[in-house]
């Protein structure tokens, strides 16, 4: 909008540039003319007397009129030029650039005009004598021309110039517009702050204040969903833990196959209900933008933590193996819960989903790059980013919500991370990784 608004503004600046130096140019053509005919006529009125007096003083009985004439025989061109006629059209004295043939002018006093000249005429009070002066139209051309090329010359500076003072009024005009679309890009769902409309011109204080009232309709709207969603899986835990263990309790009662064989099903719904539930209270509490702190925090020991409780839980707790390299730390301003979350989304995932009886690797790199890697198939990059997507799974037959990688991107946004995903695996022609890179500031 900003470079058509001043291209807009410096062609029509040109445009009007234009057209003021024509008009002037019309008005100047006019003036030269009505200056030139002055002159002409002054000029032929002045030489009247002169030409008679010289008439009178200068011709010997018997010459020939014709070889008496004026003017100078040097080099510089005369502007006008004259002849001195009488009655009968014979040419008495003229000046040193007219030509010897009369001019093809009637012999009556005024102005009249050929191709080529424009003349006028005066005689004396006897009517014996016509001076004839002569302008020729390519003096006025060349003065018109000469007067163009003094008014177009300064544009060919004036117009890049005014271009870019346009430029720089603009910029500095359309300036709240920007800081404006600026401020709205960074709104959604972790950041619902209303815009200070004080600071802005009168004609966008309604823009933002329309902006401002459709954030307070759409915290509301959010914070009411990650309420309900929060105290949804509260309230389910402790009804679907009960189910199950009176589930469990059931099925060491049964005598029959079959019958333990629908509990052990009833068992199995109530343990994806219960990860669900799970799952989706770690979604309500991403949501709610928990990922930042405010004091430095060592996720190192967070690492260490998440590991040891997933060996404790674990049948095999030799496949999860942790590499540290020498002297490699994390820390930052980061919450320890939402890192956990995270931590457990990734190797849950890794564990859940990796080939069986492989080992899931976990790497901390000396540069705080957090790397879990995990034996798979090769994916294509069509399914890596069809996971990312909330409740979407790759092609397995293991039990999961699809939500895991959803609250890992969502919470490693707010803390200013990025989560890569990468098949196959670094240094490795098949399995699959997942880099958790955040900026370490240890």
């Amino acid at each position: 909008m900003t470079r058509r608004l001043i291209l807009s503004l410096t062609i029509v600046m040109a445009f009007l540039w234009l057209l003021a130096v024509g008009l002037g140019l019309v008005v100047m053509e006019e003036e030269l003319a009505e200056i030139f005919d002055g002159t002409l006529q002054d000029t032929a009125e002045r030489l009247v007397p002169l030409v008679v007096d010289d008439l009178e003083h200068r011709d010997p009985p018997g010459a020939s009129p014709q070889q008496l004439q004026t003017g100078s025989s040097g080099g510089d061109r005369e502007y006008l030029i004259y002849q001195v006629r009488d009655p009968s059209g014979r040419v008495l004295i003229r000046s040193h650039d007219a030509p010897e043939q009369a001019f093809d002018a009637p012999l009556k006093p005024g102005f009249s005009r050929t191709a080529k000249y424009q003349f006028y005429t005066a005689t004396d009070d006897n009517r014996t004598i016509f001076v004839q002066v002569a302008d020729a139209f390519e003096n006025r051309e060349e003065a018109l021309r000469e007067g163009a090329v003094a008014l177009f010359l300064p544009l060919v500076l004036l117009i890049p110039v005014s271009g870019a003072a346009i430029w720089l009024v603009v910029r500095r005009l359309v300036r709240p517009v920007g800081e404006l679309r600026q401020e709205i890009e960074t709104k959604d769902g972790g950041n619902m702050e209303q815009i200070d409309s004080a600071m802005l011109p009168r004609e966008l204080r309604p823009i933002a204040i329309s902006v401002n009232r459709l954030m307070a309709r759409l915290r509301t709207a959010l914070e009411a969903e990650r309420e309900f969603t929060s105290n949804s899986a509260h309230e389910l835990r402790t009804p679907i833990a009960g189910a199950l263990a009176q589930t469990q309790m059931l099925i060491a009662e049964l005598k029959t196959d079959a019958s333990r064989h629908r509990a052990r099903q009833i068992e199995a719904s109530l343990v994806r209900l219960g990860h669900l539930a799970e799952k989706l209270l770690q979604l309500s509490r991403a949501e709610a933008g928990i990922g930042m702190a405010g004091t430095q925090v060592d996720l190192g020991r967070v690492l260490d933590m998440v590991v040891t409780d997933f060996r404790r839980s674990m049948d095999e707790p030799e496949r999860l193996v942790l590499h540290r390299a020498p002297g490699a730390r994390l820390a930052g301003p980061f919450s320890e819960d939402a890192f956990a979350i995270v931590l457990r989304n990734l190797i849950e995932n890794a564990l859940v989903h990796g080939t069986r009886n492989t080992p899931v690797e976990i790497f901390l790199e000396e540069d705080g790059c957090l790397r879990i890697v995990n034996g798979a198939d090769v994916m294509s990059d069509a399914q890596l980013a069809s996971i990312r997507k909330r409740f979407s799974r790759g092609n397995t037959a293991a039990a999961g919500s699809g939500l895991g990688l959803s609250i890992v991107e969502r919470l490693l946004s707010q803390m200013n991370g990025r989560l890569v995903l990468l098949s196959p695996a670094s240094s490795r022609r098949d399995g699959f990784e997942a880099r958790l890179e955040l900026p370490n500031r240890a």
